[in-house]
């Protein structure tokens, strides 16, 4: 009992506000038994201390402050960026832990500076008619399947488009998830998106799960990423081919053997990470996370609030056969930035469901908050409630009312630009933010040009989190009415 409550006085002796914690759980009783998300216990902390810049919470036993002040903030994620460079999630770094996401220090910078060209403007530009053939295949697709019945589990639907294009997109394969066989890829969703209690236990004893060597993600998903970027590698006999895909550039990373970090110790001397195939199947792993269930969700989010209110869904469809007219059917990079309600409607999507619902940092050194007498100790873990801080009044009137005009220019000029979080800020946010944006929108554009969604008997008018996703999911299949127009 001792042990697990050791730690239960910290904040109060700081003078810091919080919630009573609770003997082995802290504050997470809910969450560590799969009653709540993690950012729903964070958005409940958040609401309960509106007038705290910061709280004081235990994960588990583990003393860590979630900031609820916009500018102090600012100052974790950009202005002090260098002290906050970990994201604080502690595991084996061999395998699937090498990757982007969830490196730290130099590895992370070394990845990032050779990663982030992939995602450019030019690139994706070379990406794009592999993205519009699979929105086109995806439109006929539900043109067959509404023929028979309208009805259908708009996730699920949509999940098939982005299994599709990311296979194409990353790693060059034509995968039939339109009428083929997902199982194995069902799987590997099932694998990579339901948590393990493997955060719980490092928040009991910090530090466990890199001592012991432990990973976060299960034996079948090292095998099956092991396996698919072998198999690209002989499709390409270990050298980049002319598709322009992520793939083709980590080859040409590898091919130059190690990549140099750009940050030099006190000697002056760049410290280098070596390329291996360990170190591209963690990439490989992480742009599919990425690329898949994140996108999926947020379009069927957009799609279900489209349903539920057709008069948004009208005026987008509008502003979308506009620009087709204009620009004889063809969706190009240079032109779609032209669709600025999409841009709204997108915007306020992750506004309401933020995908990641919460962001975690990790203090390099002790830190003395700006403008308070806290410090944030070395190694202590800072939360970014980043659903509480979309949900708040403050910032939204009217939270729980989806309103796509509170991004219109002159809305997004008059609020704090830290009071929207969906894909980070700072050095450290979504290296995939471009991809994202394209990869859905594409996939809108085609879908509202030929059908009009309707809520059904069947649609849900309002549901809880998922608790068993670790991004953020409905807790109940999303049914729409899909018609042609």
């Amino acid at each position: 009992y001792y042990y697990f409550t050791r730690t239960f006085s910290y904040w109060k002796d700081r003078n810091v506000a919080g919630p009573k914690p609770i003997p082995f759980f802290g504050n997470m009783y809910k969450s560590a038994l799969r009653y709540d998300t993690w950012g729903g216990v964070y958005e409940n902390i958040y609401k309960s201390f509106p007038n705290e810049k910061v709280v004081g919470i235990f994960r588990m036993t583990t003393p860590t402050i979630l900031v609820r002040d916009l500018d102090i903030l600012k100052h974790i994620l950009v202005k002090d960026f260098d002290n906050f460079v970990s994201r604080g999630v502690e595991f084996s770094q061999t395998g699937l832990g090498q990757n982007l996401f969830h490196s730290d220090g130099e590895t992370w910078l070394g990845l990032r500076s050779r990663f982030s060209p992939i995602f450019t403007n030019s690139k994706l530009k070379n990406m794009l008619y592999l993205i519009n053939d699979r929105a086109d295949k995806f439109t006929n697709y539900v043109s067959e399947i509404t023929a028979m019945t309208p009805e259908h589990d708009i996730h699920d639907l949509v999940q098939k488009y982005t299994m599709s294009t990311i296979s194409a997109c990353a790693f060059g394969l034509d995968i039939d998830t339109f009428r083929g066989d997902i199982q194995t890829l069902k799987r590997v969703d099932k694998e990579m998106f339901t948590p393990s209690f493997g955060m719980e236990f490092d928040m009991l004893f910090p530090g466990v799960l890199k001592k012991l060597n432990m990973s976060l993600f299960p034996a079948y998903l090292s095998k099956f990423f092991k396996e698919l970027v072998e198999t690209v590698l002989t499709q390409r006999n270990g050298k980049p081919s002319n598709r322009k895909d992520f793939m083709d550039l980590i080859l040409e990373i590898k091919n130059k053997k190690q990549v140099e970090v750009a940050k030099k110790d006190s000697d002056g001397e760049a410290h280098t990470i070596e390329i291996t195939n360990n170190v591209i199947e963690a990439q490989a792993f992480i742009f599919y996370v990425a690329g898949y269930e994140t996108s999926a969700s947020t379009m069927g989010f957009m799609l279900y609030r489209l349903a539920l209110d057709t008069k948004i869904q009208d005026r987008l469809r509008n502003e979308i056969d506009e620009y087709l007219e204009r620009h004889g059917g063809r969706i190009e990079l240079d032109t779609v930035s032209e669709l600025q309600y999409l841009d709204q409607v997108f915007s306020e999507t992750l506004r309401m469901y933020p995908i990641v619902d919460k962001l975690l940092r990790k203090a390099e050194n002790d830190y003395k908050l700006p403008g308070m007498n806290v410090t944030v100790a070395k190694n202590q873990v800072v939360v970014v409630p980043v659903l509480g801080i979309h949900h708040d009044e403050k910032y939204y009137p009217e939270p729980e009312k989806f309103d796509p005009d509170r991004f219109s220019p002159e809305n997004v000029a008059a609020r704090h630009s830290f009071a929207y979080l969906p894909f980070g800020l700072g050095p450290r946010h979504c290296i995939g933010m471009r991809f994202a944006r394209v990869q859905s929108w594409v996939c809108i554009i085609r879908l509202l040009s030929k059908f009009r969604l309707e809520a059904g008997k069947n649609t849900i008018r309002s549901f809880s989190h998922n608790p068993y996703r670790i991004v953020v999911a409905p807790n109940k299949p999303v049914y729409l009415n899909i018609y042609p127009r």
